[in-house]
């Protein structure tokens, strides 16, 4: 079987030299959802997280990281970025932002560097999931090494 080609996000970990788990899911049924990659991987939902722009008042992009299982808390993610408002971006604006598309949007790698917020539960577990840079995969890391790599914080952004 043919080596996997490394996408943006797997490149800037190798090179950072962070060690991560990858993990490869079925997407022929067109299941891609957070819940569904968390299932397919066999892993808690609370454990695997998934990875939402938006742009604030300001214009500028921000990157929130929450559990798959979650909502983004608009208000609690403004302020943790000291903004009056932010709203998700259009999917159709995902690719030129981020260069990454809408199931396989990592928060590591993006085209440029934007401030990201991490859902505060990231640091109870020993690992997370992430998107891998790709649809069909995901990485597993170490919160610390995953907040360290994308200079993020964490804070209080989302709700059941």
């Amino acid at each position: 079987m043919a080596k996997e080609a490394k996408t943006n996000a797997m490149r800037m970990l190798d090179s950072a030299h962070v060690n991560y788990v990858l993990h490869t899911y079925d997407t022929s049924d067109g299941q891609i959802d957070g819940l569904a990659v968390a299932r397919k991987c066999g892993e808690d939902p609370e454990q695997v997280f998934k990875t939402l722009v938006t742009q604030g008042n300001d214009k500028n992009f921000y990157v929130f990281v929450v559990p798959v299982e979650n909502e983004l808390d608009l208000k609690s993610c403004a302020r943790s970025v000291g903004v009056k408002s932010v709203e998700m971006i259009h999917v159709r604006d995902l690719l030129k932002t981020t260069g990454y598309i809408r199931g396989g949007c990592s928060p590591i790698g993006m085209k440029k560097k934007y401030t990201t917020v991490y859902d505060e539960t990231i640091v109870l577990f020993d690992t997370v999931l992430v998107s891998g840079g790709r649809i069909g995969t995901q990485v597993e890391i170490a919160p610390s090494d995953l907040i360290r790599i994308t200079d993020g914080i964490t804070a209080d952004i989302s709700r059941s």
